[in-house]
């Protein structure tokens, strides 16, 4: 957990503006409060001498990210991709991570009232219009990823273009039962992956069956997880007509799903959404989100807001590629790219 000015003076017992003379080395503290906050510094591994010259300069050259779930695949390669660009500028960076519950709302702009960082990169956090506007009210530098507001600068991958071109792969291989296995269903991603997969199989003069759209009873991590997919799986290779093909939200749940298509001892081909470090070695397909670089172009972003507070909002929106692998080709050597 980071900690901040404001946890040092609760712990210290002391005022803000205590910790800050201590800081700045002003005579006006007593003995006692200056041991005191230098004890609570040390103990929350604070460097009062560079946090002193912050203050001076009002300049506390720190990056945050906000990030829901710190153990998701994808954010740890868009993690990469974040620090990868921060290596040759003169900024620390700092990783909150809030809880999934109903307040997220809450926990983001809290995390931001009482930071000391320059900018915030909040990536994977779906608000309401109504909260990223009042997020904008504190007028602090924000990059989003995987996320668009109209207030922010913002990285993010076309879900719907993605699950469109995976599915109308699928049904131009000639397959006709088409499954999906999605995660939590007001999950933006989901969404929109969900519209782009029934989209192509309406274009291609196709009835969507909705109970072929399944997910697990595990929701951890919005249901991007592999028990989910495993669940999921199970559920479709049950059914009295099972499905001949699959698409999954995610590639940790289309890992899951293999697992359970194995126990079963029945393989349909299988196409994931990410193609996180993992899925080469499963052999799976997938639609690749350039996850580092986005960390990377997100960073770009919000630097350049620091520096220009007035520019024209941005926004950046990658197109995913379909990757082929052993999961639907049957060859597993085989790793073809389809723009």
């Amino acid at each position: 957990m980071s900690h901040t000015i404001y946890d040092i003076a609760r712990e210290a017992g002391v005022s803000i503006a205590t910790v800050s003379r201590v800081f700045n080395n002003s005579e006006h503290v007593s003995d006692k409060s200056r041991a005191k906050v230098l004890a609570t510094a040390n103990k929350f591994g604070y460097h009062p001498q560079a946090i002193a010259q912050n203050l001076a300069r009002k300049k506390s050259k720190l990056i945050s990210v906000i990030v829901p779930v710190i153990s998701n695949y994808f954010f740890m390669e868009v993690l990469e991709g974040i620090q990868d660009k921060l290596a040759d500028e003169d900024f620390d960076l700092n990783i909150y991570n809030i809880k999934p519950v109903d307040n997220i709302f809450e926990q983001v702009e809290n995390t931001i009232k009482r930071g000391m960082a320059e900018g915030y990169v909040i990536v994977s956090v779906h608000l309401k219009d109504h909260e990223w506007k009042a997020l904008k009210r504190l007028g602090v530098p924000i990059a989003l990823v995987d996320e668009y507001s109209s207030y922010f600068d913002s990285v993010s991958v076309d879900s719907v273009e993605g699950a469109y071109n995976a599915t109308k792969w699928l049904i131009d291989q000639g397959y006709e039962r088409i499954a999906m296995i999605r995660g939590l269903e007001n999950s933006k991603p989901v969404i929109d992956r969900i519209t782009g997969y029934k989209r192509a199989l309406e274009d291609s003069g196709k009835m969507v069956d909705e109970s072929n759209i399944v997910t697990g009873k595990n929701l951890d991590r919005d249901g991007f997880n592999e028990i989910n997919g495993y669940e999921a799986m199970s559920r479709l290779l049950e059914m009295e007509n099972p499905p001949d093909a699959c698409i999954s939200n995610s590639d940790v749940q289309a890992i899951g799903a293999m697992k359970a298509m194995q126990e079963s001892g029945c393989q349909i081909p299988i196409l994931g959404f990410d193609d996180i470090q993992l899925s080469r070695f499963f052999g799976l397909s997938t639609m690749r989100q350039p996850m580092a670089d986005m960390g990377s172009m997100a960073i770009e972003k919000l630097l350049h807001r620091i520096n220009h507070r007035d520019a024209k909002v941005s926004h950046i929106v990658y197109s995913p590629e379909l990757f082929l692998r052993s999961s639907t080709n049957g060859n597993p050597e085989a790793e073809k790219i389809l723009s």
